[in-house]
């Protein structure tokens, strides 16, 4: 339990779930439109297998980071979570340095099979960046203000992307398709696989709402993390300002879709509630980013701001669930 615990098993479901939600998304498109798909998804098991070890090395290097991150925050967290400190108590320091290295290892292992076996220098290269980002992110970035929210930020955006990398490597990525159809789900479907946009889209919303999440926990974590000398944002430019750029990157995906919902009003003929009926899952994401907003004004103690935090999640999870909800629905 120590050891789930350590390496936020949570955490780690959402980004497997993240990543085979795209997938998800590939097999609607495939099994909806059985003649556009360049290479089937669908009874292809050396793709699904090489999926799944992609997915296994990116929760590994994700554990890994969180095992690094509260092996060099044992001080912080003593103040500002010390019901959930494990190393030095539960796991000993040694061994979450061991467990660390093991799991970037095993990753590390799996990138240069998969890209020996599909010949390509991208998984090795993306592991590596990621492996060491989260090892200087946790020794130093973790202290300053905006760069390491935005690293976080940028690694959690990267985790849709792998995915478009995987999937265009193994060519199942229809890039070029026609974007008009006689539904409301067909319209909004195709235009978002067009070119790859659904993946552009996913990384959007991951990395504006974890740059928000992360400024969340820093005004959560303000009392140790002034124990230790950081300069995060609340305590270089005060709680009020971190509470203006949280909400500048919560508001960012409601105005983007909101835009983008109205231009392409023109070019469609189908009912508000029918589209409304398509992206359910998105608008109730849209939503709890709405209510974090709010919430996190009348915010002023540790658990106000953690309902924040669980709220923006709840919005991250939402949008997850979208590919799920569009494959029950149509299938």
């Amino acid at each position: 339990m120590a050891i789930l615990r350590l390496i936020r098993w949570i955490n780690l479901v959402i980004i497997a779930a993240t990543m085979y939600s795209i997938r998800l998304f590939l097999i609607t498109y495939e099994k909806i439109y059985p003649n556009e798909i360049k290479s089937n998804l669908l009874g292809n098991d050396n793709e699904s297998f090489d999926f799944f070890l992609l997915v296994l090395s990116t929760i590994m290097i994700a554990a890994a980071g969180n095992v690094i991150n509260d092996y060099f925050d044992i001080k912080a967290d003593r103040i500002n979570k010390p019901e959930r400190v494990i190393v030095g108590k539960s796991i000993k320091r040694r061994w979450a340095i061991i467990i660390h290295s093991a799991l970037n290892v095993g990753a590390f292992a799996i990138a240069i099979y998969l890209g020996v076996r599909n010949n390509t220098f991208w998984y090795l290269f993306i592991h590596l960046i990621s492996m060491n980002s989260l090892w200087f992110y946790s020794l130093y970035l973790k202290k300053q203000p905006f760069v390491g929210n935005f690293l976080i930020a940028g690694l959690t955006a990267l985790v849709p992307i792998l995915c478009g990398v995987h999937f265009y490597i193994q060519k199942s990525i229809v890039w070029d398709v026609w974007a008009g159809s006689d539904t409301a789900f067909s319209f909004w479907f195709r235009s978002l696989i067009e070119n790859g946009h659904f993946i552009l889209l996913l990384a959007f919303f991951a990395f504006v709402n974890n740059f928000a999440r992360e400024i969340i926990k820093d005004i959560e974590d303000v009392e140790g993390d002034n124990l230790v000398e950081a300069q995060t944002i609340p305590i270089r430019f005060g709680i009020r300002t971190a509470k203006l750029w949280a909400t500048l990157f919560l508001v960012l995906p409601i105005v983007f879709f909101s835009t983008l919902f109205v231009l392409h009003q023109s070019n469609i003929n189908f009912s508000i509630l029918d589209q409304f009926k398509v992206f359910l899952p998105v608008i109730l994401s849209l939503f709890f980013d709405l209510f974090a907003i709010l919430y996190l004004w009348n915010s002023k103690s540790r658990s106000s701001y953690k309902i924040v935090d669980r709220l923006v999640k709840f919005s991250m999870i939402s949008g997850i669930l979208t590919s799920v909800y569009w494959y029950v629905l149509w299938i």
